[in-house]
């Protein structure tokens, strides 16, 4: 990158390549140092995850059998997944600004506290049998399930370019545990709920009330330095509109095109293919897997599967969706952005597939698809964040981040509300066929990005009223 006085920045190493590139052909080393804060950051950010993911499961395990059991229709019982994704939608666009105000660590702390607030709802409206309650509830419930993910960022705000990918899975793959166990403590939160007069399917969030507000106070005592506003430092210092210092040139950086320029010469244009192709990648990725893990469970109870079988695929699931992070991101640096955005929409066709094939009474197909829809979901989720993130300056980074993730849980709450009336008019079968054809469409997307030339310079940014 030039400095404003067009000599050759001091900071740039000859001979150092200056990726990662995301045209999905490869992506090599490079030698930018890492700032000395970012390991204590990812260590605070892992801890608060580990929690979280133990409140994420409950919504995910019960939400829709605890809406089929107080509506009384199976057709209702994708609602809580449409709310607490609309829920989510909302508290993207809250917690973007606190974190675009006050930095990282108030607005993750906050996130979470309206999430621990939301699980407690949700098991008042259970006891109460309040409906209106438990639709109010499941909304703030939202916010604690947006803040699980919005984290990701945090962990990328630091993050040199050619790091980026592993920075961001080093945050999800913090998830899986509590993830993972969430859901096996069904039957246990159950069993509590039930000694406290409290119907058995709100135990889960009891243990969410719990683990939100843990994560609540680890953020909010243990994450200093802000990442997000030590980012900004040696931009405001340096008067530059970009997050990092490389330069990245590309297909379209070409300053007589008749499009708006930043500092660098990058052409608006090609930063938005950017961010337009990262958003895709994970909104469809988010709304097939939603859909589709939405019904399962309700599936296998129909079927006659226990409901603690239930749980141990969406266990299995969700350690899908976040265990295979750190080969992902390794892969999304080294391999490409591109290539594993378009792996993400293959995979999540085979799963489709497999979940609509399979004989409705046997566990290990379930297994299997329910498998391959988490790590499908994973692939779209780490390489559109890096493709996002890359486009993205930190002075504007995480207002920008919050809209992303608003067409996220928008796509969420969208296949969560219709996997319901799908399931009853047409089938499970036809649900999960018609969402791995959806995700199909990632393929075209990618390669039209390929075709352009690199989406967006490696490591490059420009203001986000451009993007």
């Amino acid at each position: 990158m030039r400095a404003r006085n067009g000599a050759p920045p001091t900071h740039v190493q000859p001979g150092i390549p200056k990726t990662p590139r995301t045209d999905g052909i490869s992506a090599g080393s490079a030698g930018t140092p890492e700032r000395p804060e970012q390991r204590r950051i990812l260590a605070v950010l892992v801890l608060s995850q580990v929690l979280s993911g133990a409140g994420l499961a409950a919504g995910i395990t019960v939400g829709a059998l605890l809406a089929e059991e107080m509506l009384g229709s199976t057709g209702l019982a994708g609602v809580p997944s449409a709310l607490f994704t609309a829920g989510a939608a909302l508290g993207a666009v809250g917690i973007g600004r606190v974190c675009q105000r006050w930095g990282r660590r108030p607005g993750l702390a906050l996130g979470y506290g309206a999430g621990a607030l939301g699980s407690l709802g949700v098991v008042l409206a259970a006891a109460l049998g309040s409906v209106p309650l438990l639709f109010l509830a499941l909304l703030v419930y939202g916010a604690g399930t947006s803040t699980n993910l919005m984290a990701r960022y945090a962990g990328a705000d630091l993050a040199a370019p050619e790091r980026r990918g592993r920075a961001v899975s080093t945050v999800l793959f913090a998830t899986t545990l509590g993830a993972v166990v969430g859901p096996n403590l069904v039957t246990v939160t159950g069993d509590v709920a039930q000694g406290w007069g409290i119907p058995r399917l709100a135990g889960p969030f009891l243990l969410a009330v719990v683990a939100f507000g843990a994560a609540a106070v680890v953020l909010a005592c243990l994450l200093r330095p802000d990442p997000l506003r030590l980012a900004r430092e040696p931009a405001v210092a340096n008067g530059l509109e970009a997050g990092d210092d490389t330069d990245g040139g590309g297909a379209d950086d070409d300053r007589t095109d008749g499009h708006p320029h930043d500092a660098d010469g990058r052409s608006a244009r090609t930063v938005r293919r950017g961010v337009v192709t990262g958003t895709t990648v994970m909104v469809v990725t988010q709304l097939v897997m939603i859909a589709v893990m939405t019904m399962t469970p309700v599936h296998m109870r129909a079927h006659g599967h226990a409901t603690q079988a239930a749980g141990l695929v969406i266990a299995l699931h969700v350690g899908a969706m976040f265990l295979p992070s750190p080969l992902t991101g390794a892969l999304v640096d080294r391999v490409g952005r591109l290539w594993v955005a378009a792996a993400s929409g293959l995979t999540l066709l085979a799963a489709g597939v497999l979940a609509a094939v399979a004989p409705p009474h046997s566990l290990p197909a379930l297994v299997v698809a329910l498998l391959l829809l988490g790590i499908g979901w994973n692939f779209g989720l780490v390489s559109g964040t890096a493709l996002v993130t890359d486009a993205l300056p930190p002075g504007n980074r995480a207002s920008a981040q919050g809209l992303v993730d608003v067409g996220i849980a928008l796509a969420g709450a969208a296949g969560g509300m219709s996997s319901g009336a799908v399931v009853t008019l047409a089938g499970y079968p036809a649900l999960a066929a018609a969402g791995g054809v959806l995700a199909l469409a990632i393929v075209p997307v990618v390669a039209l990005a390929a075709r352009r030339g690199r989406t967006v310079p490696s490591g490059s940014a420009a203001p986000v009223g451009q993007v």
